[in-house]
Parts: C-alpha cells; structure tokens; sequence
C-alpha cells in the first residue's frame, strides 16, 4: 500500500482533528487546548511528547542521526468568523483563518503513519506556536527545538493555488516583514482657525502620499518592495484640530538592501512633516526575515511532491513567515499546498478544502523518509 492509500484511509480522523481545532481557536501563546490535543494525540500513539515555547508541542520518533525536522504552527486569528460552517469558530472573535488548523492535523495524521514505519534516523515533530506576528519560532529555537537536526520542513495550505498542487521553489519564497509606527506632533487648536495650529493630519497626509513612492522612486523596478500604510489614528471630534497623528504600517522586501533602503526612507521622509512645522518621530520594528528555501531541500521537496501529484514553480508572495527563522540557520523547504478555494488569507470567510489534508500528510511522510535515506 503507498503512503498516499495510507493516508486517505484516515481522511476521516484527520479532518475530525482539523475540525476539533477550527472550533475552538486560540491565538499565539494561548493555545493550551491545542497543545493538551496535540501531546494527548501524540502519547495516545506511544510517541513521546514534551511542551516547548510555552504552548508549543515537541514530538520525537527515533533517536539517531540524520534527523529530520516536520514544522506546523498552531495559532489562530483575531476575526469574527463569516463561514456559517457547522464546525465554525465557538469563539467570538477569534478563528482559524489562515490554515494553520489544518496544518496541525495533516502533522497529526504524519506522526500517526511514521510512527508504524521502520527508518533509520530520527523524525521531530515541531508544533510551533504563536506565528502571526509574534515570532513564535524565535521561542522555539530559545528552547533548543531546532538543536542536532540537519534539516527542517513545513507546508502551507494555499487558497490561491489549483486544488493539489504543490507549490516549490528554491530561494526566496515569502518576504521579510516589518511594522513601522509613525508618530507626527503638531499644535492642535480649532477647526475654524487652522492657521493657529500645526496641522498634523496635514503633515500625515503628505508623509503617506511620500512614502508610497518609495517603491517607485528608490527601488530598481527589476526588485520588489511593498510600503502600506494600513492604520491611521488622530482626533476625536469633527471641529478640532488634534496634536498628535499616529500612523502604522508594513514593509515588506525580498532581499536585505531594499529592506534597508525603505527603511531609510521612511526615517528620511520625515523631514517632510517637519518643513511644516510638526515633530515626526519613525519607528520600525522588524518582524521575521524572508523565508529562503535551501536548493537542495526544495529539490527533495521537488521530487517527493511529483510521487503524490502535482508540482508547480510557486510564485514569490509578499506575505511573511517566521519559518525564515529555521531557515536562517537550518537546510529548510517551505512548501505550499494549493486549494484552489479563492478566498484570502485572514479573511472571515477563508475555508480549508480537507480533501488536500491526505496530501499534506502524506508529503510530510515521504519527505521525512526521502531526507533520511539521502543523509544517512
């Protein structure tokens, strides 16, 4: 029987975990009834399991080298979910809203079918979580999660790719992502009299008309950088002017020396707000890096992803990850598993088709074994 039969056979358990999970949501560093589910699940089928970064899960099948290491995150959102599913977030204001549900179970459903197969070498089972934003594999790698494997691998559910597919490609794959905090001081006074203030919603509307022209005006077009600014806050009547304008946004690059440069900018462009009149105070907060697959890995990923089905060159996302983490210091391949749903990422209305859970399961198993069997 292959391992793609083996896995369809527990479909039905694989997508009960999923929607275990989607029920119940918890976001990063609260997941302590995913993690009771995940070491119950675990030690339920004689595998070992030991809480790590706080709500996180490590698992451990052999212990000899080469070892292997198989990452999902487990947190969930800050939404109100939209779907109307029977199994929708019990919740309010939270959900499962970018997948990462799902990529527990596929794991779960991994650990289930090694864990009845002979290898030599050790499998590590990474539960990591506390992705968005919060830079929960930094915690895990404090830990010593990442310590003695020679190499690590994660799959992503993917809305906006054909249903099956897999996504590979070596290099740069997701972007690096920070977050920058602009606060912009003037003198506030009243609407009627703007002349006896300094206006800093004026100031502000200037600074965000700048700098969405950095991308265009200081970066090569033959590279990609993305400058947004998504939040604006200052005042709280219709009639007075306020002291003060904060703004936030994201900055996303693939490479470090655009990176750099927005960065530089955005400090740059301050003096903008200060030819007219107010104070502007940037900072910029780096997140994660970008997510480089190692070519050899993502060739193993290659290879395992055409057993099982479909293979396709995945295109560069300016989305972020902090599986760039593992990458910066292991061999590492992020894969990405398509849906074909359509629906957006961190949308209230985002869906997993759990007819790909089989598939993401049995990618996790054949790459494990393919990655040993080469490095022993």
């Amino acid at each position: 029987m292959s391992i793609v039969e083996k896995c369809l056979r527990i479909k039905e358990e694989i997508v009960e975990i999923r929607r275990k999970i989607h029920r119940r949501p918890e976001l990063g560093f609260e997941e302590y009834e995913t993690q009771r589910l995940i070491m119950d699940y675990l030690e339920n089928i004689g595998i070992n399991a030991k809480e790590i970064a706080g709500t996180g899960v490590i698992g451990e099948m052999g212990s000899s080298s080469p070892r292997i290491g198989l990452r999902a995150d487990m947190d969930a959102l800050p939404l109100e979910e939209k779907t109307s599913l029977p199994y929708a977030s019990e919740i309010k204001g939270r959900m499962h809203a970018c997948g990462h549900d799902a990529h527990v179970a596929m794991l779960l459903g991994a650990a289930k079918i090694l864990n009845d197969m002979d290898f030599d070498g050790t499998v590590r089972l990474i539960f990591q979580p506390a992705e968005e934003g919060l830079n929960g594999a930094r915690k895990v790698i404090e830990d010593g999660g990442i310590v003695g494997l020679d190499g690590i691998e994660g799959i992503h559910v993917w809305a906006m790719m054909p249903k099956g597919v897999f996504g590979i490609r070596e290099g740069p794959l997701l972007a690096a992502v920070d977050r920058f905090v602009v606060k912009i001081k003037g003198k506030g006074g009243h609407g009627s009299a703007p002349h006896e203030t300094v206006d800093p919603i004026l100031a502000a509307s200037h600074y965000i008309t700048a700098v969405n022209e950095i991308v265009s005006r200081k970066i090569s077009p033959f590279k990609s950088g993305v400058v947004s600014v998504c939040k604006i806050h200052g005042g709280n009547a219709f009639n007075i002017i306020p002291d003060e304008v904060v703004l936030e946004g994201t900055v996303r690059s693939m490479e470090e020396e655009v990176r750099e440069t927005i960065h530089r900018e955005l400090v740059n462009y301050a003096e903008i707000c200060k030819a007219l009149g107010c104070e502007c105070e940037v900072n910029i907060e780096k997140i994660n890096d970008s997510t480089v697959n190692d070519e050899e890995m993502a060739s193993i990923a290659r290879e395992v992803a055409k057993r099982i089905g479909y293979v396709e060159e995945a295109k560069q996302s300016m989305g972020g990850e902090d599986f760039s983490e593992y990458a910066k210091r292991i061999p590492a391949v992020f894969v990405l598993l398509g849906m074909g749903t359509n629906i957006p990422h961190h949308s209230p209305y985002f869906i997993v088709d759990e007819d790909i859970l089989p598939l993401g399961t049995a990618f996790h198993v054949e790459f494990a074994l393919e990655f040993l069997k080469r490095k022993i």
